[in-house]
């Protein structure tokens, strides 16, 4: 039985695969140069089964889990490509066949990481300066009564505004698009840090601060060794929030006069109909969204050791 369980992927597969290859195209859908679909299900599987075979105890054992979904997800594909590209059952300028969207992947491969790399450029250096500055106003008011009288009605009245709101300003103040939508994206992170961050410090129980002062610790000690480890899991929290923001304000930023970014590919290939484009667009900014969350939360479990598996992704 749990023979059959792992081997759910490679059936699933090779349904697909024979799907793809003996079913007669539909004459409304473009042909595509290569069978880049079935190129794509036969590469996954062979990994799936590499590591399956060869991998270690733990890592077999996460293949075996993940089975029945990845059998479903190549099982949603078929479907997919079946009703594309041989059915034609929908509009196929708006939905192209995989063979298509996978080519472009191919084919557009060095242009899409040029600008892949402008994309993370911008969303690098404004997530950054977001972060910074949300953990240190958050530790601010968190810790100065006069800081916290002056600072957060703005924070109250300004943070809540959608940061594409500022769109039209901040195109205005700054020198060039790659600086205005850095400032976007930073304010779109700094915004759920300093809350996270205060209402974190906040929430630390005061004996905390006792013990350390009993000990004779400055307050410079008690903040950054005391209040700051204690609220970093909160912290953690407002980044991620900010983060999955900031790809939000970043596409809707790249769309409004960018030159490179795989916002404006997206919307260069809608105003040029080439959806086969647009798909592998967002194909792309998934996968990174994936792997930079995926990141936050590996460092956060390395971070906070004591807290690793409390919050999952």
């Amino acid at each position: 039985m749990k023979i059959l369980k792992s081997q759910l992927p490679l059936l699933s597969a090779l349904l697909a695969i024979v799907a793809a290859l003996f079913l007669p195209d539909s004459p409304l859908q473009q042909t595509a140069e290569h069978a880049y679909f079935v190129w794509f299900l036969t590469a996954v599987t062979a990994i799936y089964e590499l590591f399956l075979l060869s991998g270690t105890k733990k890592m077999k054992e996460g293949m075996k889990y993940r089975a029945p979904f990845l059998a479903v997800f190549f099982l949603v594909l078929n479907i997919f490509n079946i009703i594309t590209a041989k059915f034609a059952l929908f509009p196929v300028l708006y939905f192209p066949s995989l063979d298509r969207i996978f080519g472009v992947l191919v084919s557009d491969f060095q242009f899409l990481g040029q600008c892949l790399l402008y994309t993370l450029r911008i969303q690098l250096s404004g997530w950054l300066l977001g972060c910074l500055s949300g953990i240190a106003t958050g530790i601010a008011l968190g810790f100065s009564k006069g800081f916290r009288y002056w600072v957060q009605p703005l924070v109250r009245i300004l943070g809540p505004i959608p940061p594409t709101a500022w769109i039209p300003i901040v195109l205005v103040m700054f020198p060039s698009v790659i600086v205005a939508s850095s400032f976007l994206i930073a304010l779109a992170v700094w915004f759920p840090t300093t809350v996270l961050t205060a209402n974190g410090i906040a929430n630390i129980k005061n004996s905390y601060f006792e013990v350390a002062a009993t000990l004779g610790t400055s307050r410079t000690y008690s903040i950054f060794k005391v209040g700051v480890p204690a609220a970093m899991p909160f912290m953690f929290i407002g980044i991620f929030n900010g983060t999955c923001s900031s790809f939000i304000t970043l596409v809707t930023a790249e769309m409004l006069g960018a030159k490179y970014g795989i916002g404006w590919y997206i919307n260069w290939q809608k105003e040029m109909m080439s959806y086969p484009n647009v798909y592998a667009g967002l194909i792309v900014m998934s996968l990174v969204c994936f792997v930079v969350i995926t990141a936050l939360f590996k460092l956060r479990d390395h971070v906070l050791v004591w807290q690793k598996g409390v919050i999952k992704w």
